[in-house]
């Protein structure tokens, strides 16, 4: 078949793969590119601590995780939306569950099990892979371009391109960024990458990092500005990692721009009031240690004392109605967020503005978009993945309707 016939899919994570899926399945002749020796790379990463592939929370507020492009994806999500993704899985012949949490995860199927049968149908599709082609630009004629291992530069005049290239978070799977400058060069408007659902900074002293880093301060509620989330924190060496820091990792990111310190408010006891707090305290005798009695009055186990000991002032933990205060709003002072490399996801990349409804570029006809290199975020919990999978269906459908091919539901 001639090159001219064939389109080019660019990136082989989910986004790619699924959009791959989508032209294939409608007869296309599609031919996947991938910087990297396998596809799926971030993909197999994102398994490692339980596959959550998405989540079965409502239209309405599933749409609003994806915060000030709410609205965007509240059209995306109605073309393919968490329920469909269940059931392409369930054609793939992986059964999903929900958890207590309402998070979806694979019955039995692991990451890499669920990769293997998505690629080995891809390939019975006529789907080619080539592996180790990093993506250039394009030709004057309009062609991907790519260089090959082998040093050649290599022009694929395919009859339409899909870019799926990742944010710029987790580079060692490929997602590294390096893209942007292609674009900016087409005059494709970007946003700045930002790390997304991350760790945070705290200057801890030298004996409390050394002495609580990898403890867990358990069912804690953290309030950042009108944000707040609950769950079990991480103490590290730089800071604060975990459920709840993710969450609100964006807002205390989008604060520290404008001021450093942030304060991040931890309520070490969420199941008391404060005030009820203050008179268990009350009743302390003098001769008891403060930390055997916060353990037999308030159930404060842990590293929650030492953690009091770090921020307080010593004098604060003598008054009653001051401890009662910290323990119900300890201020932490947040100097960082953790850098992007580390970060789950990425903020940042092509702005919606420049593409149109089916995900093409406004200034490169042809072109289409999907994934995190789309100027997005949302927080862990089935978010992040059922976005890269949504997009990559809608772009393919949007190249669909461009070639002029028919574009059922598929």
């Amino acid at each position: 078949m001639r090159e001219e016939s064939r389109v080019a899919v660019v990136g082989g994570g989910p986004a790619g793969l699924m959009a791959a899926t989508v032209l294939s399945e409608a007869g296309l002749a599609v031919d996947i590119f991938d910087a990297k020796g396998s596809a799926g790379r971030k993909f197999l990463v994102a398994g490692r601590g339980g596959l959550n592939l998405t989540h079965s929370e409502h239209a309405e507020p599933f749409a609003g995780r994806y915060g000030n492009n709410a609205e965007t994806f509240k059209k995306l999500l109605a073309g393919f939306s968490p329920d469909d993704l269940r059931a392409w899985l369930r054609g793939l012949g992986v059964e999903t569950f929900v958890g207590t949490s309402g998070r979806v995860f694979p019955k039995e199927a692991t990451a890499a099990g669920i990769l293997k049968i998505w690629l080995d149908g891809l390939g019975r599709r006529g789907v080619e892979f080539h592996y180790r082609h990093r993506w250039q630009g394009f030709s004057e004629k309009g062609a991907p371009l790519f260089l090959t291992e082998d040093g050649e530069l290599l022009e694929f005049p395919a009859r339409a391109v899909l870019l799926a290239l990742g944010g710029a978070s987790w580079p060692q799977t490929g997602s590294d960024g390096s893209w942007t400058p292609l674009l900016a060069a087409r005059g494709v408007r970007l946003e700045p990458f930002r790390p997304a659902n991350c760790g945070v900074e705290v200057a801890w002293s030298e004996h409390f990092r050394t002495r609580f880093s990898g403890r867990p301060l358990k069912n804690i509620l953290l309030r950042c500005s009108d944000r707040q989330a609950t769950g079990d924190v991480i103490i590290t060496a730089h800071g604060l990692e975990g459920g709840p820091v993710y969450a609100l990792s964006g807002v205390i990111r989008d604060r520290l721009e404008k001021e450093r310190p942030v304060a991040v408010l931890l309520d070490l006891k969420r199941d008391l009031p404060q005030e009820r707090i203050r008179e268990r305290l009350e009743h302390r005798r003098d001769k008891e240690s403060l930390a055997n009695f916060l353990r037999k009055t308030l159930h404060l186990t842990g590293p929650a004392y030492s953690l009091l000991r770090e921020i307080c002032p010593p004098e604060d933990l003598k008054n009653p109605a001051t401890l009662a205060g910290h323990l119900k709003n300890l201020s932490l002072p947040v100097i960082n967020t953790r850098p992007l490399a580390e970060a789950i996801s990425s903020a940042g990349g092509v702005t919606f503005s420049e593409v149109n409804a089916d995900l093409m570029l406004q200034k490169l006809p042809g072109v289409f978009v999907a994934g995190e290199m789309l100027d997005w975020e949302a927080p862990t919990g089935g978010y992040l993945l059922q976005g890269a999978f949504t997009t990559g269906y809608q772009a393919a459908r949007g190249m669909l309707k461009w070639l002029g091919h028919p574009t059922r539901r598929q």
